[in-house]
């Protein structure tokens, strides 16, 4: 299930005042038919837009508009500038990145011709963040420091806060969470000192998505139900639909498939009325998610058709490949796999096409870095020995710059060659024919039944019986030892016993576990199978990773649940025994067409038509256990590359 990630919120630079929205805007609205057409009217139009903007774009955009053709016909400056910024940041909030940078470029190319610090600093963090929204994190990061250093020399506590909102947003795009949340509280904090609910109710938003991902619930709902009051006390749909998204998100973690759909419509009736395609389709794949959860497929694949389609229109290339892969997942529900197949293959194919750009975009960049680095390095060679030291440690971070670029396209490269592999191994047909008849089945249900009651008997008998008696013969040992008067020599071979008698309960104990767990009768098979691998990477002998699917709170008929803990631990053993393997995984999942039992190792294979001879008792008892389930078994080895054994239990 893919998580919803709601809207990152950019914040103009304006410092705005706590009021309803819908108030402040009538009110300046009626200041506009009074004013003259002079630089005080540009700053008007520029107030109307931003307290409209949140809550319909479009018209504040056409204010913005306004405010710059006034400004160029009055050949002011500085209200050009700030018509750029603002219908820059009004660009975010519908999700158009590539023509809100367009805009902050021109707003700092102004500011940088009034030669005004303060407008150049918030313009490069500006351009930062539309870099962050594009996904260019690189030049995001570069902007933003360049524009923090500016900000801080200039002690602003207002422009301080939106720095922190900004870094903390940016940190969480790099998945560094608790950096996120340590700048998210710092931006909480100031908002609150400053009494500026408008930003308050933006930076819980932004800080919630870093709970949420740090696992914080309570700390998650907490902020989300403060921005909610703030959002309908300033009555901005932009806040309010934020947070329904991410209030969505948060129920479908907790699988409350009604409550989240719930969140999602409202968070599309808001997306549509202010216009923010994104949020739109975001809600519409969330609703498809829960119709699908629901077993509703064919509304589910309506709602997803409708995400696809905003999603092409708009060029949202994350979201269609969370949509390609939710329509896989319906095409696999409706037993449809040329479809589920289809739509697979395609993300996999725009997931693949995106890496290349981005590896290309990235090798591009790191090359003319290079160049640059190596004209200006021939330019300084004559300068002082601290400036050519600058100079090597610059090229030393250009070549680290290389490297990083080379390890992310291999693991890329694997990240695919994996996938393929993993795909290959997902659509083979695993069958074998069942050559037992029903009179063989009873009598092999009877030879194991009896086994394992044998086995139960012999572990009660060794742990209550010889088991008490060791443990008796140690007491009486110990009482003796503090009545006995005996020379240094003599207690040493006394303790020796006594050590010995310790391993000799403890080897009593292993084998009575081994002849019938005592997880498997008090916990059930999940947590015996994962002791059992536990136990394995204890010894040192082999890494045993086990993963189960479907066993939590699964009652398991007893003589199941003994079979299918012996078939685990015998095809382990054979991993330990003959394979001579470093790592090996244990896979169980259990759905409503049985148990699929997987053990793989990277062993030294064999060559399986050895199977057809064997006559090992191992083997033969695997085969006795899957025959008595109705179950059957599929082998692939091949010579130095490990050994994969599936087997498929109809219970």
């Amino acid at each position: 299930m893919h998580k919803i990630y709601p809207i990152l919120i950019l914040l103009s630079m304006a410092c705005l005042p706590t009021l309803s929205q819908v108030n402040k805007r009538d009110s300046l609205i009626q200041q506009l038919g009074k004013s003259k057409e002079d630089t005080a009217k540009v700053l008007l139009l520029c107030a109307i837009g931003e307290a409209t903007e949140n809550n319909e774009p479009e018209t504040a955009k056409q204010y913005f508009r306004q405010a710059g053709l006034l400004s160029r016909k009055l050949h002011y400056d500085a209200g050009e500038y700030k018509y750029l910024y603002l219908y820059g940041n009004a660009l975010i909030i519908q999700g158009n990145y590539d023509s809100s940078l367009y805009y902050q470029q021109q707003a700092l190319a102004m500011a940088e011709k009034m030669k005004d610090s303060l407008s150049i600093g918030i313009s490069l963090f500006n351009i930062g963040i539309s870099y962050r929204e594009m996904s260019s994190f690189e030049k995001a990061i570069e902007y933003c420091l360049r524009g923090r250093k500016i900000i801080d020399e200039l002690g602003n506590e207002k422009l301080e806060m939106q720095v922190d909102d900004a870094l903390q947003v940016l940190y969480y795009n790099r998945t560094n969470y608790d950096q996120a949340i340590v700048y998210g509280e710092k931006a909480v904090a100031l908002a609150r000192k400053l009494g500026m609910k408008e930003y308050l109710g933006k930076y819980l938003i932004n800080v919630s998505l870093s709970y949420q991902n740090r696992n914080q619930p309570k700390k998650t709902m907490a902020v989300l139900e403060e921005a909610l009051k703030i959002g309908q006390e300033l009555q901005d749909n932009r806040i309010l639909m934020v947070v329904r998204q991410n209030l969505a998100g948060a129920a479908l973690k907790q699988h409350d498939y009604a409550l989240t759909r719930k969140y999602a419509e409202e968070t599309l009736d808001l997306s549509r009325k202010i216009g923010s395609t994104d949020g739109e389709t975001t809600a519409l794949r969330t609703i498809a998610v829960t119709y699908l959860q629901e077993g509703k497929l064919a509304t589910a694949k309506a709602y997803a058709h409708q995400a696809m389609a905003l999603s092409k229109t708009w060029n949202y290339k994350v979201e269609e490949l969370s949509l390609y892969r939710l329509l896989s997942g319906i095409g696999y529900a409706e037993k449809d796999l040329e479809h589920g197949l289809l739509y697979d293959d395609t993300m996999y194919a725009k997931l693949e096409g995106m890496v290349k750009e981005v590896i290309s975009k990235q090798s591009a960049d790191l090359e003319k870095k290079y160049e640059t680095e190596k004209k200006e390095s021939r330019i300084h060679q004559l300068e002082a020995e601290k400036t050519v030291q600058d100079l090597r440690i610059r090229q030393k971070n250009i070549i680290n710059y290389i490297l990083i670029g080379g390890a992310a396209t291999l693991s890329f490269i694997a990240l695919l060659t994996y996938r393929n592999y993993r795909q290959k191994q997902a659509l083979q047909q695993k069958r074998i024919n069942e050559l037992q008849t029903e009179k063989q089945l009873a009598a092999t249900e009877a030879v194991l039944k009896g086994e394992e009651q044998e086995r139960t008997r012999l572990a009660k008998d060794l742990h209550d019986g010889l088991g008490g008696m060791l443990s008796g013969i140690k007491y009486s040992f110990n009482t003796m030892k503090g009545n006995l008067i005996m020379t240094a020599e003599n207690l040493q071979a006394f303790e020796r016993g006594i050590d010995m008698l310790d391993s000799s309960i403890n080897e009593m104990r292993r084998v009575a576990h081994n002849l019938m767990p005592e997880a498997l009768v008090k916990f059930g098979l999940d947590t015996a199978l994962r002791d059992f691998c536990h136990d394995i990477n204890q010894s040192g002998s082999l890494k045993l990773q086990y993963q189960s699917s479907g066993l939590e709170n699964v009652e398991i008929e007893s003589n199941t649940a003994i079979t299918v803990y012996r078939i685990v631990q015998e095809l382990v053993n054979n991993v330990l025994k003959h394979a001579g393997a470093a790592t090996a995984v244990v896979q169980i999942i259990k759905n409503e067409t049985g148990i699929a039992i997987t053990v793989e190792d990277d062993g030294k294979g064999f060559d399986t038509a050895i199977l057809q001879r064997s006559k090992g008792i191992g083997w033969s008892n695997i085969h006795s256990r899957i025959d008595y389930l109705n179950g059957k078994m599929d082998i692939e080895s091949t010579p130095q590359k490990g050994t994969s054994v599936l087997i498929e239990l109809p219970v």
